[in-house]
Order: C-alpha cells, then structure tokens, then sequence
C-alpha cells in the first residue's frame, strides 16, 4: 500500500503580494493563505509595495490591494502597474470597504477585480483560484 499523497497545493506555489495597512487582514489571511500552499507577502503602504514589485526574483504573481493606505491611493498604484510592461497583465483584487462608484469603476476598468470587506477567508480563496486560474481549493480533479 503506497502512502496517501500529500495535500495539493496551487502550481508552483503562487506568490501572493497583500497590500493593506490594517495588520488584522496580514494576520489574518497569511496563515490562511499559506496552508492552502500560497507564499505571501505583506506590504503595509504604498513604498513597501513599489519595493517588493521592483524585485525581479520574488515577484509576485498577484496583488490583493487596498485602496486607501497612509501614503497614498491603491489606484494609483494600479495606474502604475496597468501603464508598465512587465505589470500590465498583473492580475490585481482590490480588497476595499470603498463604496463610492467611481473609484470602483475605475479599478475595474484598469483590469482589477473588487471584493469588498468585510469579506469571508473562504470567498477570497476562491476569488484568488479564479483570478490565477487555478483549481479552487478543496476541489482536486
């Protein structure tokens, strides 16, 4: 009898950069992300986030983005990532208690999905499967 087959995870470990200044959502979603097979990674501000997407080795393969943070708006990073060659298909969720139209409408115009807090762990798992096109999780073909 062969041993049971370790749990799956996404293919090749997918990258996930979160950026939000409120540290319950990092404390939150990281463990939750992490033993569903993601890597994360936190940013809590506009700077932190330009820094992390500079850095070619661990770039992230999707952004879960705030858009209000203490230096700044999460759209105009999106603006940025939308206007650069190398983050113009980037696939970016916009994690956001914003309700006016349009700052909603112009993240979705840029590309972005919109999941609005508060928002459930298991929601925003299968929001993060469908946006990288992977299997949901708990679902194993």
């Amino acid at each position: 009898m062969s041993p049971a087959p370790p749990p799956p995870s996404p293919p090749t470990r997918r990258h996930l950069l979160v950026v939000d200044d409120e540290p319950h959502i990092g404390l939150l979603l990281r463990p939750h992300l992490e033993q569903l097979g993601y890597r994360v990674s936190l940013a809590k501000n506009l700077a932190e986030a330009r820094a992390a997407l500079a850095e070619r080795a661990a770039r992230p393969d999707a952004l879960l983005l705030d858009l209000h943070l203490p230096d700044g708006s999460g759209l105009d990073l999106l603006r940025e990532l939308r206007g650069g060659a190398a983050t113009r298909t980037l696939p970016v969720m916009v994690l956001t208690a914003e309700g006016e139209d349009r700052v909603l409408n112009e993240a979705e115009e840029l590309g972005a999905s919109l999941l609005t807090k508060p928002f459930s762990p298991s929601k925003l798992t299968a929001r993060i499967a469908g946006m990288l096109g992977d299997a949901p999780p708990g679902e194993h073909a």
